[in-house]
């Protein structure tokens, strides 16, 4: 049998547990808990498995090498160390990607060029030649960690990158919507609820329909990688070709779904939107998308599971945010009874709205923000009387959880300028200015990140309010030639390639076929399975 060697998943903050329990099902050995990772041991096959068939899963990363490092240059002779005629050679391109929690070692980018030198210079004195670097598509992904173990001395990981582009990139998704919600979260949302498909599953704002397609997904244990073109460790020397087809052709563990999703949004481009991405998912017959004002919604014929995303004033936003959580609040008290209801979102003020008390709070982390992913148990009637009858609110388990989850934050300053203007019941909430509270910025999260949610930070004092407009404040630009120039840290008009910025994803490629493995010929949908046409 082959040998076991180390393994590291990374993921969000707050999926940890999640994620080790999918290891351990999937038969990952010495699965251990850390920070935005899970480590375990496996062989090859577990390693393709883990691309393929994780739903909270960002990276699978293959550790080869620790060392100790007290400068740059012992970094550099720690690289230089390592026979790299085993995983590359002078025709070949590799990539370097670093983290870095250290005092000594300030910038990351710094440490890829350290990295990369050692490389180059190994295979100069050898061969005379050396490999290309390649950001965009490299033979080889190379990932180095570094965290300050003692003072003055780091220690340093460095591992292959099986993975390649992130995970939560699926190959499903066809286009977007503002704002949508990260694949890998969305996954982590659903298997945090215990859902496996024993009920209906309804999102009343679906976007571009993200929690549908995962749902899917779970219920009929899908591998996400299914859509997935290719993954890093296909380029690698000793790629088993074989054995990753047959992972991926085995849909032993497939199961029949018997119930239905169902997804709604107000928004026609939305659901348009949606539609687009469940049919590029071949999901079809297990999703239902509709145009629907969550005002309107109604009591689910079957037994339902709620899993929703709504705007949390930061990077979406409504005439009235409030407003729309005691509508969702009210919806759900009367319109869905006898079910569970999971709303995930960022502000105290916004939960207070909804004026139901919760089983539990999830502290879970939306790009930069730490929000939470609370549970609703919709009963009739009084809570007394729902508790007399023999209810229950809040298990064992779910009382546990509670006890440790004391991480939300309660006086932001979205409350303070909520109570300076509550007068005006009709303000947007867009008008305000909102500022992120990263909690341990320095410590906790890394130079760069997979996935981010961060925006610019607003400066204060940029606009005053005049009558009924918001105008900017003299002497903030000043015009020249009819163009703005620089003041303070500022930028202003220029080259705005339109008026607007647009924006690009690797996701929207114009269209989506899938292939099968030997790529001979084109998969279509049939029911939830492929077939070579």
């Amino acid at each position: 049998m082959e040998n076991e060697f180390e393994l590291i998943a990374k993921t969000f903050m707050g999926l940890e547990p999640v994620l080790a329990k999918e290891l351990t099902q999937l038969g990952a050995n010495n699965v251990q808990i850390g920070r935005r990772m899970v480590s375990f041991t496996g062989n090859k096959e577990m390693m393709y498995r883990a691309n393929f068939s994780l739903h909270t899963a960002i990276k699978i990363l293959k550790p080869i090498s620790r060392f100790k490092a007290q400068s740059a240059d012992d970094v550099y002779e720690g690289i230089k160390g390592i026979d790299w005629s085993q995983y590359l050679n002078n025709d070949q391109t590799f990539a370097v990607d670093s983290v870095v929690f250290s005092e000594e070692f300030r910038h990351s980018k710094f440490v890829s060029y350290k990295v990369k030198d050692a490389i180059v210079d190994q295979f100069r004195e050898k061969t005379g030649g050396r490999p290309n670097i390649s950001v965009a598509n490299p033979d080889l992904r190379l990932h180095i960690h570094i965290a300050d173990v003692a003072q003055g001395k780091s220690e340093c990981t460095l591992c292959l990158d099986s993975s390649g582009e992130s995970l939560h990139r699926r190959g499903y998704r066809q286009e977007s919507v503002e704002a949508p919600l990260n694949e890998v979260l969305a996954a982590g949302m659903i298997l945090m609820t215990g859902w496996q498909g024993e009920t209906d599953f309804v999102d009343p704002m679906c976007g571009s329909g993200t929690l549908l397609v995962e749902a899917a997904l779970i219920a009929r244990n899908m591998a996400p990688g299914l859509f997935r073109k290719e993954y890093a460790f296909e380029k690698w020397p000793d790629f088993d070709a074989e054995l990753f087809d047959y992972i991926y052709n085995d849909d032993s563990k497939e199961r029949e779904f018997n119930h239905h999703i169902y997804g709604y949004d107000i928004d026609m481009k939305a659901v348009n939107t949606a539609r687009l991405n469940v049919k590029a998912a071949g999901l079809t017959a297990d999703i239902t998308i509709e145009q629907q004002d969550f005002k309107d919604f109604q009591q689910p014929k079957e037994k339902s599971i709620m899993v929703c995303n709504p705007p949390y004033g930061e990077r979406i936003s409504t005439p009235d945010l409030l407003g729309t959580y005691r509508m969702i609040g009210e919806r759900l008290k009367h319109q869905f009874l006898n079910n569970d209801a999971w709303i995930l979102s960022y502000r105290e003020e916004c939960f207070d709205q909804i004026g139901l008390k919760p089983s539990i709070k999830i502290p879970v982390y939306n790009g930069s923000l730490e929000c939470e992913f609370r549970k609703y148990q919709i009963f009739d009637g009084k809570l007394k009387n729902f508790r007399s009858e023999g209810g229950m609110v809040k298990t064992d388990e779910e009382k546990r959880q509670m006890a440790e989850t004391h991480r939300f934050k309660k006086n932001r300053e979205f409350k303070q300028r909520l109570d300076e203007q509550e007068e005006n019941e009709d303000s947007d909430i867009r008008s305000f200015t909102f500022h992120h509270h990263p909690i341990g910025e320095d410590k906790r999260r890394p130079e760069r990140q997979e996935f981010s949610d961060r925006r610019p930070e607003r400066k204060e004092g940029r606009f005053e309010k005049k009558g009924d407009r918001f105008e900017k404040k003299e002497g903030r630009f000043e015009k020249k030639e009819g163009r703005f120039e620089k003041r303070g840290d500022r930028f202003e008009k220029g080259d705005r390639r339109g008026g607007k910025p647009q924006y690009k994803s690797s996701e929207n490629r114009g269209g989506h076929e899938r292939f099968d493995r030997s790529g001979k010929g084109k998969f279509k949908p049939k029911g939830s399975k492929f077939n070579d046409d």
